[in-house]
C-alpha cells in the first residue's frame, strides 16, 4: 500500500469534495487504471499519446467517479519509456500533454512508476509538488533519501519551481516498534513536511483493488479510508 492506493484515493476525494480532478496513470503496471475499474487498452491510453500523438480526446476516460477523469496506463508504457531516450529532448513530452488539458482540471495527479526512469522524470519535469509515500518498514530512509536526491537534481536541470508536497506514513502498525522508530527518525528531519495523517496497514486496500474500486468507495468506513479522508482535509486545508 503506497503510491497508487494513495493516487486513486486523493484524486477520488478531491473529485468527491466538488474539485474537478484528472488522474494520469504513469505506471506500465496501470494499477490504478485497473482500480478505477477501467480496462486496459493497448490503442487507448497515455503512451499512445506521449510518443504515437494520439488526440488527447481519445484517450481521456471517464470514472465511477463524477468529476474524476483518466488518463489510463498500460504495460506498453514500458516502451514508451524506451522510446524517450532517443529523443532530442525526452522529458518533454509529458509537460507538453499536460498544458493541453491543465485549464480544464483544479487538480492533476500523477500516479508513477517506482523508478527513476524516464517516465517518473517527465512527471517531475512538470510537477508543482511532490507527495512522498513512505511505507512504515525497514530502508523507508534510504528510499526517501533518493526520492529528495532525485528532486533536488530535477530542480537544477529541468523544474526550479518542484517542491515537496509532503511524506505520508503508510502501512503503519500500531504497537510495532521499528514502525514508530521510523515516524520518529523523520520527522526530526522533516518535521514541516510530514502529514500528520498516519494510514494504518489495512487489507480492505488489497480488497478494494480486486473489486476495481476506489477504497473509499468500497469501505468508506475501513481504517484506512478514513485516513485518507483525513490526508485530503488536511491537503486542502494546507492549500487554502
Amino acid at each position: 500500500m503506497g503510491k497508487t492506493t494513495t493516487a486513486v484515493n486523493l484524486a477520488s476525494l478531491a473529485a468527491i469534495a466538488g474539485k474537478k480532478c484528472l488522474l494520469l496513470d504513469l505506471d506500465p503496471q496501470a494499477n490504478a487504471t485497473s482500480n478505477l475499474g477501467i480496462a486496459r487498452d493497448k490503442n487507448r491510453n497515455l503512451g499512445a499519446n506521449l510518443i504515437g500523438g494520439c488526440p488527447i480526446e481519445e484517450i481521456l476516460t471517464g470514472t465511477p467517479i463524477d468529476g474524476l477523469d483518466l488518463l489510463p496506463g498500460h504495460a506498453s508504457l514500458t516502451r514508451v519509456e524506451q522510446e524517450l531516450a532517443g529523443m532530442p529532448d525526452p522529458l518533454s513530452p509529458l509537460r507538453h500533454l499536460i498544458k493541453g488539458v491543465e485549464a480544464k482540471y483544479e487538480i492533476i495527479i500523477i500516479d508513477c512508476p517506482p523508478s527513476m526512469g524516464l517516465l517518473p522524470r517527465n512527471a517531475l519535469s512538470c510537477a508543482e509538488s511532490v507527495l512522498v509515500p513512505i511505507q512504515c518498514e525497514y530502508f523507508a530512509m534510504e528510499g526517501l533519501s533518493q526520492m529528495m536526491s532525485t528532486i533536488e537534481a530535477v530542480r537544477k536541470t529541468n523544474n526550479p519551481a518542484l517542491e515537496l508536497e509532503g511524506i505520508l506514513f503508510t502501512m503503519y502498525e500500531e504497537g510495532v516498534q521499528h514502525c514508530d522508530e521510523i515516524v520518529e527518525e523523520i520527522r526530526k528531519h522533516f518535521d514541516r513536511k510530514t502529514y500528520r495523517t498516519i494510514v494504518p496497514r489495512d487489507i480492505t486496500v488489497a480488497e478494494a483493488a480486486s473489486f476495481g474500486l476506489p477504497l473509499v468507495l468500497y469501505q468508506p468506513r475501513s481504517r484506512a479510508a478514513r485516513s485518507y479522508v483525513e490526508l485530503t482535509k488536511e491537503i486542502i486545508s494546507a492549500d487554502k
